[in-house]
């Protein structure tokens, strides 16, 4: 058994003023996006501008911050939403949705393709593969926080986490296996697939196929949360239902989508 870092979830504090290491990770996040975004718009051929990206990534935020927000409330905490209205403001209590994030960049990628004539898929293939490192980023940040704990496991690198609701007991770093799978393998897969020229959209479809494999895996030794609990045959969560579909979206982009022409509202 490993023991917890008891990190400080806090980084820095400046009076009133706490900058939490969570934030920070979504910084990291957002940074290295930008920085991966302007080195593909360097290579040849690639169709993008420098300025270009650097509009993509502002507005990619405000998707991923609105509509991960949004995807929590809506998807883990709809009764708590009702009940205190205002609380989807209090996003310093944690609360981000993967899935919401997808649905928010949705928007913002369908506004960015029709504005800049690249259409949906040629902006979404573009994009994807900037965002791994920040889902691995995020995932460290859900462990520095102690949070999203896994299931009990007698394996050599289970640890107690110092959540009171986890007990004294052993459990699997799911955010860790997270950030390994849905982040670092993510990310190799994803840039070396979109290294070659592949059918308009293919490349969203192997980000939604896998990342979809990948949470759907992890969520099996993560513990569910615990305002609703297993949804589904008493062992699927929220999380792996709402897996199901980006893994089937990801198989029809690959496999069964005709290729368009890129342009034609592709």
């Amino acid at each position: 058994m490993l023991v917890y870092p008891n990190f400080d979830p806090v980084a820095v504090s400046l009076g009133p003023l706490h900058v939490r290491w969570y934030g920070l990770m979504y910084l990291v996040g957002f940074c290295s996006a930008w920085l991966l975004g302007r080195y593909r718009a360097g290579r040849p051929g690639s169709g993008w501008t420098p300025e270009a990206v650097d509009d993509l990534i502002t507005y990619s935020v405000l998707g991923v911050v609105v509509g991960g927000r949004v995807g929590y409330e809506l998807f883990y905490d709809l009764p708590g939403l009702v009940a205190d209205p205002l609380s989807f403001f209090k996003v310093w209590q944690g609360g981000m949705s993967f899935h919401g994030g997808i649905l928010g960049m949705s928007v913002v990628t369908w506004l960015l393709g029709r504005k800049t004539g690249k259409g949906f898929w040629g902006i979404a293939d573009f994009l994807v593969p900037l965002v791994p490192l920040g889902i691995l980023a995020g995932r460290i940040g859900n462990f520095i926080n102690g949070e999203l704990w896994g299931k009990p496991g007698n394996v050599p690198w289970a640890m107690v986490f110092p959540d009171p609701r986890a007990g004294d007991v052993p459990r699997h770093p799911s955010q860790l296996y997270e950030a390994g799978l849905e982040g670092a393998a993510l990310f190799v897969i994803l840039w070396l697939y979109s290294a070659k020229k592949r059918k308009y959209g293919a490349v969203s479809g192997a980000f939604c196929l896998w990342y979809g494999i990948f949470r759907f895996v992890a969520e099996f030794v993560r513990v569910p949360d615990p305002q609703l609990g297993y949804l589904a045959f008493g062992w699927l969560t929220m999380g792996q239902l709402l897996s199901l579909p980006v893994i089937a979206l990801g198989a029809w982009l690959l496999w069964l989508r005709p290729a368009p022409t890129p342009g034609a509202g592709g």
